[in-house]
This record gives C-alpha cells, sequence and structure tokens, in this order.
C-alpha cells in the first residue's frame, strides 16, 4: 500500500506537471498569436504595396508581369507560415509527450514498489502469481514501448512529407512565376509585332 506522504508526493508531482503543461501551453498560444499578427502585418503591407502597384498599371502586360512579381514570394510565405504552425505544433507535441513519459515512467516505478511490497507480504506458496503479475507488468511496458516507438516512427515520416511538400510548393510557385513572366513577355512581343505591322 501507499503511504500518506508517498500520495501527498505523487499529487504534488502531478500537480507540477501540469502547471508546467498549462504554462507551456500559454507560451505556444502566445507564439501562435505573435506568429499570426506577423503574417497579418505582412499581408496588409503587401496587399498596400500591391495595391499601389496595380493602380498604376498602363496595359494587361503590367499587370501580368505584376503578377508573377507576385506570386512566388506569396508562395514562399505561405510555405513559410505552415512551416511555423507546424514547428509549433511539433514543440508543444514534444513537451506533452515528455511530460506524458515521465508521468508513464513514475507510474511504473510506483507500480513495481507495490508489487514487491506486496510480495513481501504474500503468504507462503504465492511466489508464481506474484511472478505472473511482474511478468504481466513487464509485458505490458514492452508493449508500451514498441507502441511509443511506432509513434516516433510515424511523426518521423509525417515530418518527411511536410518537407516533401514544402518543397513541391516552392517548386509549384516558381513554376507559376516562370510561366506568368513568359506570357507577359510573350504578350509585350505580340503588341510588338501587331504595332510593327
Amino acid at each position: 500500500m501507499l503511504t500518506p506522504e508517498q500520495l501527498m508526493a505523487a499529487q504534488k508531482a502531478n500537480m507540477e506537471t501540469l502547471l508546467g503543461l498549462t504554462h507551456k501551453a500559454f507560451e505556444g498560444v502566445e507564439k501562435l498569436v505573435e506568429l499570426n499578427m506577423q503574417l497579418a502585418r505582412a499581408a496588409l503591407s503587401d496587399s498596400a504595396d500591391t495595391a499601389k502597384a496595380a493602380l498604376s498599371v498602363q496595359d494587361a502586360q503590367a499587370l501580368l508581369a505584376l503578377q508573377a512579381e507576385w506570386l512566388q514570394p506569396a508562395a514562399e510565405k505561405a510555405v513559410a507560415y505552415n512551416r511555423s504552425l507546424y514547428d509549433l505544433a511539433q514543440a508543444a507535441q514534444a513537451e506533452w509527450v515528455k511530460a506524458a513519459e515521465a508521468q508513464m515512467s513514475a507510474a511504473q516505478q510506483n507500480l513495481h514498489a507495490l508489487i514487491d511490497t506486496a510480495a513481501q507480504s504474500a503468504p507462503a506458496g504465492s511466489e508464481d502469481a506474484v511472478a505472473l503479475v511482474k511478468s504481466a507488468v513487464t509485458a505490458a511496458n514492452q508493449a508500451f514501448e514498441q507502441v511509443h516507438k511506432a509513434a516516433r516512427q510515424a511523426a518521423d515520416i509525417a515530418d518527411a512529407n511536410l518537407q516533401a511538400m514544402a518543397g513541391r510548393a516552392a517548386a509549384a510557385g516558381k513554376a507559376a512565376t516562370h510561366s506568368a513572366a513568359k506570357a507577359s513577355k510573350t504578350a509585350t512581343r505580340s503588341k510588338g509585332s501587331r504595332r510593327g505591322a
């Protein structure tokens, strides 16, 4: 059995863990708000610059050139924002996983201590039952470790997929910019050849 002191120590540890996680959650929210404010400021500034530039456009070719000039930075900013969101989520998840692992480790230690205490006061002839309980606990711990390892591998795969998607998004932004610039040049040449005719 657990003593009152052990129960109080466990409750204190649980409260400290909860307060620490709450603090980390607020830090994450603050970072998210800060990121969104930076994005809003940048978007407002970019929109104002783009609107001013669009108002000074004299023809369709200049508008196409302006669009081409705007596409790639917008795609790059979207990729950077999504990466920042992912990094914030990863940091928060890491804190929660760390706390969960610490709690699980403490629970395992307490369970082993409880089993050892029970084994010492068990009646003679119950050694097989105690060994069976210890074996079951060991098997459960090994199963937990396997699940944890699989979850880590899944997180690594998700991270690799995100990196690949970010690369494809950046490439698509560059391709769109290149296509828009090429269309603008073609339109400019067409206009020039019509004037010469």
